[in-house]
């Protein structure tokens, strides 16, 4: 690696500091004799890398793990690809600058859908072949892992092996059995079949995918006898014991969320009908109070960081969320360290939280109603009402907090403009409330955010259609025109962009050829909207002779076979039809804590209690 070449390049790239290294608790090792080389791909820009709790955990573990080396590697800006490029330099590790293409692993995790096409550009740019098929023995073992992996398939002819479920353990074992594979000289092909022996891994080598003459899939099944018919989730029936991060890397440039993260619970059992999450990462799990205490102060000494996140899918439904709260704020208060409450849920008792958190830093209120009216909630599972909406508004404005953001899905199976109505009236009524309190906060900023619904794998949702393109943008259009109130601020999610991730996640392996396509005529960041073109995408299908509309607003029958179903994620498919039934006739489900709902889980030994 020409150290010159590469410094001399950066003084012409913005923000240089993405590509240093060095930071404050990075890890720089030498590699030696038999030890196992990971490199941490994270497909987006090192602001979102840096950002990603899930990196921060697994760089900790790996490094902790004797005789293994993980170093990050994050997606350049489209300045630094170019330079990379047009000077032969192979994309880089930030600790080491090591190519990519010189390391024993290369793991992506995969955390959206339109970063699919980062992934092609990382492996070229890093000497690393593309397809799957053309890697060599020498070559490194590329996995991902997180939860757009859930639906493997459309990324089956770039990925060696897929991960599925919790990572903790799971990528430890894969590094003792790469470990034990080069220990042995197996080759390549051996080398998957030993790693296809961990529970979680999926390699789609291993399986033979036939299709109807409609174009929906006929069977899925192994072609090689000793791997699983139905490759299992990974499951970790208690995070209390797992590692944490204590010394998280302090990036030397803004992150996207530069601040300590705090993984207060994994899993949701709220049951929300179109959340992937809720079901991918169920059940329910829970840190302690002292151990949250004790990764707090560790990490507040190794950062110097001024707030505290608490991170999990509903942070109202941690069971000690109260005494939590209380007790970082009496410890931390003094070195004006804040605590904020993201991902909360209506109708839980937030008051207590939010005033104790509010005594260091008001930092606004970020509520998710979801959708306008309380029958299209009800469709949807959201067991929350108007009342419980305008009673959390109350409490913030009550405690001081004028930002409130408020989140909204729209094009929601059974939508009518009616609902649509509702999400304005939901703004209007908070907006009139304030301006009718004689005593208010300063500075009303009311953020209502809608995102196009997109049907997922692994939902009650995930046969339902997609609104076509059309109606996405007349709806669009009509919100924009209603929601033209004072001290209300619109935003929305890219039309264009939530038709193509329909398609994507609900891909088979045909797939693999227009997301290939659309990377050789240059898409690349499409998360981005400087960088993103739907025409390159539009003509990718045209050139592979594959329908857009096939995949994302077509409605699936029951008894159609899906690419994803060769993935068991322990919630049944039983369950998720039941959901969507119960959905049509709009009836809530309770939550699993309250009892069980029989998802499936409670069939495999120890994981639901």
């Amino acid at each position: 690696m020409d150290e010159r070449l590469i410094e001399s390049i950066l003084d012409k790239v913005d923000r240089p500091a993405r590509y240093i290294g060095g930071e404050l608790g990075a890890v720089n090792r030498q590699k030696n004799e038999g030890d196992i080389s990971f490199a941490f791909c994270f497909p987006d820009t090192y602001e979102l890398a840096m950002s990603h709790l899930g990196m921060k955990i697994l760089y900790e573990i790996l490094n902790d793990t004797p005789g293994v080396i993980c170093e990050r590697v994050c997606m350049p800006w489209k300045d630094m690809y170019v330079l990379l490029k047009e000077n032969n330099i192979p994309l880089f590790s930030l600790e080491n600058r090591t190519p990519l293409n010189e390391f024993d692993i290369v793991g992506f995790t995969f955390q959206y859908e339109m970063n699919f096409t980062n992934v092609l550009a990382m492996l070229e740019l890093g000497g690393v072949e593309i397809l799957s098929r053309d890697r060599k023995d020498n070559s490194p073992i590329v996995i991902a892992g997180g939860p757009s992996c859930c639906n493997p398939e459309p990324m089956s002819s770039f990925i060696d092996a897929f991960f599925m479920g919790d990572g903790e353990r799971g990528n430890i074992e894969i590094c003792e059995c790469i470990r034990s594979a080069k220990q042995k000289g197996f080759g390549r092909r051996e080398t998957l079949l030993l790693l296809s022996q961990i529970q979680g891994i999926y390699v789609p080598e291993f399986y033979s995918v036939n299709y109807n003459n409609d174009g929906t899939i006929k069977e899925v099944v192994p072609n090689i006898d000793s791997v699983p018919q139905n490759p299992r989730r990974r499951i970790e029936k208690s995070i209390e014991d797992l590692p944490f991060p204590k010394k998280p890397i302090v990036p030397f440039t803004q992150a996207v969320h530069d601040r300590m993260v705090l993984e207060i619970m994994r899993g949701c059992t709220q049951g929300c009908r179109f959340c992937q999450a809720g079901m991918l990462y169920r059940p329910v799990r829970e840190r302690s109070v002292e151990s949250l205490m004790e990764y707090a102060r560790a990490q507040e000494k190794a950062t110097g960081y001024e707030e505290i996140s608490l991170s999990s899918l509903s942070s109202g439904d941690y069971s000690h969320i109260d005494e939590l709260v209380e007790k970082l704020i009496a410890e931390f208060s003094k070195k004006r360290v804040s605590v904020s409450l993201p991902s909360l849920r209506l109708d839980s008792q937030i008051k207590g939280a939010l005033e104790e958190a509010s005594k260091v830093k008001k930092s606004g209120l970020t509520l998710a109603p979801e959708a306008g009216t309380q029958r299209l909630r009800d469709v949807i599972n959201k067991r929350i009402t108007n009342y419980d909406i305008m009673q959390r508004v109350k409490e913030a404005f009550e405690i001081g907090y004028s930002n409130i953001k408020l989140y909204f899905m729209m094009g929601l199976p059974t939508e009518t403009y009616e609902d649509l109505d509702g999400i304005v009236n939901i703004a209007k009524c908070i907006s009139e409330y304030y301006y009718s309190l004689h005593k208010r906060p300063k500075g009303l900023r009311i953020t209502v955010s809608t995102s196009t619904f997109v049907p997922k794998p692994f939902t009650p949702f995930q046969w339902a259609k997609q609104d076509d393109l059309e109606t996405i943008l007349k709806k669009q259009e009509y919100l924009r025109n209603s929601l033209r109130i004072k001290g209300v601020q619109y935003n929305w999610h890219e039309a264009e962009l939530s038709v193509l991730e329909a398609a994507i996640a609900r891909g088979d392996r045909n797939m693999g050829r227009v997301i290939y396509g659309a990377y050789k005529n240059g898409a690349m960041l499409d998360s981005w909207r400087e960088h993103f073109s739907y025409d390159i995408w539009k003509k990718a299908f045209l050139d592979n002779n594959i329908n857009m509309d096939f995949y994302s607003s077509r409605e699936r029958e029951y008894d159609e076979i899906l690419p994803w179903d060769i993935i068991d994620i322990g919630v049944s498919r039983d369950y998720l039809m039941r959901e969507n039934e119960r959905a049509k006739k709009a009836q809530t489900t309770r939550d699993c804590r309250q009892g069980c709902m029989g998802c499936g889980l409670q069939n495999i030994e120890g994981v639901c209690v």
